[in-house]
């Protein structure tokens, strides 16, 4: 299983189904700049868990000051899992992710009732509790094959062919969002099969309940707090750190925000204040779908850090 950062030994697989006791999920989720991160390691002192991050980037031990990747210090403070454990090199996936969380889940149970997982990232989160449809490996080739044809030919294109080979999954596709128009004709290809039928669209069995508690601000307040962030990982090193992942900007791990405006900036496109400012305002955007997103969840208990600091 992942080992947290800092430690050497791994625990003895233990089965579900050797479990008695229920088991609690606790999801600690929220939009980026919220304040996740520090109240995540007073929560898990709390509750005696280790701090299980569902961050689809701070897996990356090259990305550091771009991916707000928590200190020292409060790595130090309880056990993190998933954080900074494999390059940017190593091909990763949210599948993959889901095998890796739950197979970790197993290990941790059998000594908690009660564990913390915490992140904002609504695909990995949604893995985890309610498990991915098994789509076939995809060929680099052909995702390099439908990303020029792309760059060349426009969306409209992929649209066309995405409409023969998968009616049902064009009528309820977002078609404005290259990146799903991109996977279901990579998955369509691939399989030789509608991407819609593929998809299983009802979720897995777990054998632990889930909690979701989703962190807010004021939206005033979370995009100040955004702004001020970006200020300060450029003060922190972004461009630099950013100049170093140059040779691997190609790969999906660096088409995140705060590295491809970067790259922009390195290309001669946009200026260094531009790129700043297009950082800040993708990351607004970011946090905005976030919230969308988590607002899906049925349950959740949503908590304004601002105003219930003692629900926290």
């Amino acid at each position: 299983m992942p080992r947290p950062a800092g430690t050497t030994n791994p625990q003895k697989t233990v089965l579900f189904t050797d479990l008695v006791a229920p088991k609690t999920l606790v999801v600690l989720a929220g939009p980026t700049g919220v304040g996740k991160t520090e109240l995540s390691v007073a929560l898990a002192q709390q509750v005696g868990s280790p701090v299980i991050s569902c961050d689809s980037r701070q897996l990356y031990r090259e990305l550091c000051i771009g991916v707000a990747r928590p200190d020292e210090e409060l790595l130090r403070t309880v056990p993190h899992y998933f954080i900074a454990d494999r390059s940017v090199q190593d091909a990763y996936s949210v599948g993959q992710y889901e095998q890796d969380a739950i197979a970790l889940l197993n290990e941790l149970f059998a000594h908690h009732d009660t564990l913390l997982m915490v992140g904002g990232s609504g695909l990995y989160i949604d893995a985890v509790c309610y498990g991915m449809d098994c789509m076939p490996a995809v060929d680099d080739e052909l995702r390099e094959t439908l990303m020029h044809r792309l760059s060349l030919e426009g969306i409209d294109s992929l649209r066309r062919e995405l409409r023969v080979l998968d009616p049902d999954y064009y009528g309820t596709v977002d078609l404005r969002n290259p990146a799903r128009v991109v996977r279901a004709l990579e998955v369509c290809l691939t399989a030789g099969k509608p991407f819609s039928k593929i998809r299983r669209n009802s979720p897995k069995n777990r054998n632990f309940s889930v909690r979701f508690i989703v962190l807010t601000r004021s939206r005033a307040t979370l995009y100040e707090r955004i702004n001020a962030r970006v200020d300060r990982m450029m003060a922190q090193g972004l461009l630099e750190e950013a100049r170093q992942m140059l040779p691997f900007r190609h790969l999906n791990a660096l088409k995140t925000v705060g590295y491809r405006e970067l790259f922009r900036h390195f290309d001669g496109e946009i200026t260094l204040n531009q790129a700043v400012e297009l950082i800040k305002r993708n990351t607004r955007r970011y946090a905005k779908r976030q919230l969308t997103w988590f607002g899906r969840y049925e349950g959740a208990e949503w908590i304004d850090v601002e105003q219930d600091a003692v629900a926290i």
